[in-house]
């Protein structure tokens, strides 16, 4: 009997990495789950998924040959053999995972930014965000996030281990963004939206920079909303919080409940370290339903964690229960890092879902490549969440209507046994085997 889906898997104790299985196992038995998608109650659309294009991965990337540095630019990007990323992230001056700390303005008092500059920028990052964007046939939107302001516009006269911006730089570091913007045009790039801060309410021994709720509000309202409308830079997204679940509501409603600044702010993003707290962005969403959610970074930390099946389960936990949520677009972090989980400036080292050895000039893919991948190769941009349901806590699901008619259903089984589970889809009921630790992706046609 045709199966009316195609059915792509990974899975642990086994080969299957995004592998279509042209005979799926049938279950041998009652199901123990049922999963039930329905694509006639739909939801939010989908904007797309990708990564972050800091120095450290574009500095790794120049490390490899050519052939590897092709391969990862269409592991990612590619519509066809590769994950087609459409919505990535890059860093306004210096981050971590930077090799040190720098400024387009490095030249203190320099308020009208006569100095501005991204020949930094320049050596690395740009060429490998121009060769992503060649290699896809999507358009691909960029936003980017400041880690820090130059170390004279702060209280602690350095980049580092927080501080706050200067009130009498408030003016010029909202304009800060502007010619940042105007500068990656000159170079060809459109930014598509900024986030104010990243993680503002962390005093980290990287580049970090605090602000109050209240703080970000007024900077918005005052100065970054009214500079991007001056330059005609409306159209440009301004993303708020950027930092964990935990405080999403608390942060944003604070911005959301005052209409000067809110008029400017498309949405927030947020993070995923510290806690899982979903419901916060689901409350979030239901408080103000006509602003925006991003999840704009989250990476396994500690160091690069080769092979570990754990990460794969992560992400797609994360993903699953963000997009179930009303998340529009979800933003892994690094691209790509070495064999240490670097570069990092402050050996904040962590994983990225493809590694490379830079000793032996090898591509290493993380089980979080595969496991992003049952996602953003089968969810495209302007696809629709489409209701989904499991009776299971651990085995999880989501499911996406897209543009041209497919329906994509996605079901994790993290359990370390095989689960038999009944997949209903309009007048369709599936009895299928989800081997332990897997994740497959169900394709219906149009």
């Amino acid at each position: 009997m045709q199966r009316p889906f195609r059915h792509f898997l990974t899975a642990a104790y086994s080969s299957q990495r995004l592998s279509e299985q042209f005979e799926t196992t049938s279950s041998a038995g009652p199901a123990k789950v049922s999963v039930l998608a329905d694509k006639s109650v739909l939801f939010q659309t989908h904007i797309g998924f990708g990564g972050a294009f800091t120095e450290a991965a574009a500095h790794t990337f120049h490390r490899l040959g050519s052939k590897n540095r092709e391969a990862l630019v269409r592991a990612y990007f590619d519509n066809e053999v590769g994950h087609g990323y459409t919505l990535c992230r890059t860093h306004i001056n210096s981050c971590d995972f930077a090799l040190g700390n720098y400024a387009s303005v490095e030249q203190a008092g320099d308020t009208d930014l006569k100095t501005f500059t991204l020949d930094r920028e320049r050596r690395e990052i740009l060429p490998l965000i121009k060769e992503a964007l060649a290699a896809t046939r999507e358009k691909v939107l960029l936003f980017a996030s400041p880690w820090s302001p130059p170390a004279w516009m702060k209280t602690t006269e350095r980049m580092n281990e927080g501080g706050k911006l200067k009130p009498e730089h408030r003016a010029a570091w909202a304009e800060y963004y502007v010619r940042y913007i105007r500068e990656m045009e000159v170079e060809g790039l459109s930014i598509w939206g900024i986030t104010v801060q990243n993680e503002p309410a962390a005093t980290q021994p990287w580049d970090s920079c605090e602000y109050t709720a209240e703080e970000e509000r007024d900077f918005v309202r005052d100065h970054l909303g009214p500079a991007l409308k001056r330059a005609g830079l409306s159209d440009v997204k301004i993303i708020i919080w950027d930092h964990n679940r935990d405080m999403l509501v608390h942060r944003a409603s604070v911005a959301y409940h005052d209409p000067e600044a809110a008029k400017y702010i498309w949405g927030a993003g947020f993070h995923w370290y510290v806690a899982d707290k979903f419901d916060n962005v689901r409350l979030l969403h239901d408080a103000w339903p006509e602003k925006h959610l991003l999840f704009t970074e989250g990476c396994q930390e500690g160091g690069p964690h080769i092979g570990e099946w754990a990460l794969g389960e992560r992400y797609a936990r994360s993903i699953i229960n963000d997009l179930n949520h009303w998340t529009e677009g979800w933003v892994d972090w690094n691209l790509l890092l070495d064999e240490t989980g670097g570069p990092n400036h402050v050996g904040n080292h962590c994983s990225a879902p493809i590694l490379a050895d830079t000793r032996t000039d090898t591509l290493l893919f993380q089980t979080s490549y595969y496991y992003i991948g049952h996602f953003s190769r089968f969810i495209r941009p302007g696809a629709r969440r489409a209701l989904c349901a499991t009776t299971s806590d651990a085995v999880e699901a989501t499911a996406y209507l897209n543009p041209d008619g497919t329906l994509a259903v996605v079901v994790m089984n993290p359990l370390e046994h095989n689960t038999n589970i009944e997949l209903s889809v309009g007048n369709d009921r599936s009895l299928i085997q989800q081997p332990a630790r897997s994740i497959s992706t169900f394709v219906y046609p149009a």
